[in-house]
This record gives C-alpha cells, sequence and structure tokens, in this order.
C-alpha cells in the first residue's frame, strides 16, 4: 500500500526514494502513509462536521494507541524505534486541524511559519529520525527544508486551497513570487544539514530536495497570474528530475567537506520558538 500511495501522491519524493535502503524506504513509507492519512480526512468532501468527527476519532485512536489501526500501529512502531517524541507528532495533529474550518486565512508571515512547522517542518524532522540523524543544529535544518517544501506546496496549490476556501497567501503573481523566494531562503538553509545524514540514505534527501526546489522555478516561468491560473497543478518533467538528479552528485561531492555543521536560520526559529519549544522536540 505504502509504495504505491507515494507513487501516486508524491511523485518527487518516490523519484527520490529509489536511493534508500528497503528498510529506511518502508519506514518513509509508513510516515507518509499516517500523513496523507490526515491529509484525506481534511481533504474529504464530507461535511465540515464528518470531518471534524473523522479527525477527531483519528487523534483518539493515536492517542489511546488503538494499534488495530495498522496505519496508526506502523506508526507507533516507528515512534518507538526512532524515539520521536509524540509532541512532533501532535504539532503535525494542530497543523491539520487548523484546515478544518469553513474558512481558513493566514494573514501573517508568524502564522504562515507556525502552520509550514506543523504540517511540514515536523514530517522533517520526523524523516531526520528515520534517517538516524542525530547532531541537533542538523535536525533544526530538517524542520527548514520541511518548511521550505510547504512553501512550495502552498505556491503551487493557490487555485486548488480557493476552491477549498482557504488562503494561505493572496491570489496575486506578486504573494506567488514572494513566497516561492522565501522557500529558496528555507531550502539553502538546509543545505549543509543534510552533510549529517548517513551516507547511505544522504544522496536520496539530496535528489528530493533539488527536485522539489525546481518547482518554484517551474512556477516561476509562467511569469503572471492568467498564465499559472491555466497552468493548473505544476509537476516537474521527467527530464528535469533527470537533469536534477544528475546535478545533486555535485552537491553530494560538495558536501563531503563539511567537516562541522553550524545552524545560521536563528531568526526564523525564534519565530517559532515564541508558539513551540522545539527543544522538547528536537
Amino acid at each position: 500500500m505504502s509504495s504505491s500511495l507515494l507513487k501516486k501522491h508524491a511523485k518527487s519524493f518516490y523519484w527520490a526514494s529509489f536511493f534508500l535502503s528497503k528498510k529506511i524506504f518502508n519506514k518513509c513509507s509508513s510516515l507518509y502513509d499516517f500523513c496523507r492519512t490526515l491529509d484525506d480526512i481534511v481533504d474529504s468532501n464530507n461535511e465540515l462536521k464528518v470531518r471534524k468527527e473523522k479527525f477527531a476519532k483519528f487523534k483518539r485512536d493515536f492517542v489511546s494507541k488503538n494499534l488495530e489501526n495498522l496505519v496508526i500501529k506502523e506508526m507507533w512502531s516507528i515512534i518507538n524505534s526512532e524515539k520521536i517524541s509524540k509532541k512532533i507528532v501532535l504539532d503535525l495533529f494542530d497543523g491539520v486541524e487548523t484546515d478544518l474550518e469553513e474558512k481558513v486565512k493566514i494573514t501573517s508571515k508568524k502564522d504562515l511559519l507556525i502552520y509550514s512547522y506543523r504540517v511540514a517542518g515536523t514530517v522533517g524532522l520526523m524523516m531526520s529520525k528515520i534517517l538516524k540523524v542525530n547532531n541537533k543544529e542538523a535536525l533544526k535544518g530538517a524542520i527548514d527544508l520541511g518548511i521550505a517544501m510547504q512553501c512550495t506546496n502552498i505556491a503551487r496549490d493557490v487555485c486548488e486551497d480557493k476552491k477549498r476556501n482557504r488562503q494561505y497567501i493572496k491570489h496575486d503573481f506578486l504573494s506567488i513570487q514572494a513566497i516561492v523566494n522565501q522557500s529558496e531562503i528555507f531550502y539553502e538553509k538546509s543545505f549543509n544539514s543534510i552533510s549529517s545524514i548517513p551516507l547511505r540514505s544522504r544522496f536520496s534527501v539530496i535528489v528530493a530536495r533539488r527536485v522539489y526546489k525546481k518547482i518554484g522555478d517551474y512556477i516561476l516561468k509562467k511569469k503572471n497570474i492568467d498564465n499559472y491560473n491555466k497552468a493548473g497543478k505544476i509537476y516537474i518533467p521527467a527530464y528535469e528530475k533527470i537533469i536534477q538528479t544528475f546535478l545533486s552528485f555535485f552537491d553530494f561531492i560538495k558536501l563531503l567537506f563539511v567537516n562541522k555543521f553550524n545552524y545560521d536560520n536563528h531568526v526564523d526559529h525564534i519565530i517559532l520558538k515564541e508558539e513551540v519549544n522545539l527543544d522538547e522536540r528536537i
């Protein structure tokens, strides 16, 4: 089930997953299944009341460790084996629950940053735990990579989100450009942290970062809101994935020369710490 879900719904990640060991891939797939289950509850066509009830039940089942639910059983197995703080998963629940409203509107950079941490920075953090990253400074970089990818998602899905009555940024090309530029900062800040991932799994993250980052370039190529609106969901073509995979070899070599990683995106994390105690999560 996991592999097919990844292939269908997360094409960029599925492409990068070819470079993972089977054991690591299976754990990442189980994590994806858990996140996808949450998303599907919130994004379904059911009435809001029904979605809220299903979300509440899934959260209760998770907290109470209802192992009859295989998705929850696999998630708890990962939490225990990788020593993931339950608070990280509850942050994810809080983020996804933000979308369980008739109308969602985020109006400040701080709220957008907190939302992006909760729905995606948490996933980056849990992925890094699965990949055996122990450096606490590097784990902050993993949060940044998750936030970067969420900014890319927001930039790509403005029309789709509008149909669901959700507004994370304004529906104009200037705002879309701004969030793509914001994502670039987080992608850049995350780069050196990848040097803390064991060599066996490192290349996969390098590829995923490059391919996902490239989505932003394809968005900016639309140049105006009319072209953007007509484009539909923007994907990276196969030939571009091949190019980015090839270029990832140079990133891999560059990271071999990172002797000591020093985290330097403290400005954004200070904002996050106003709402979330990251030290307890990391």
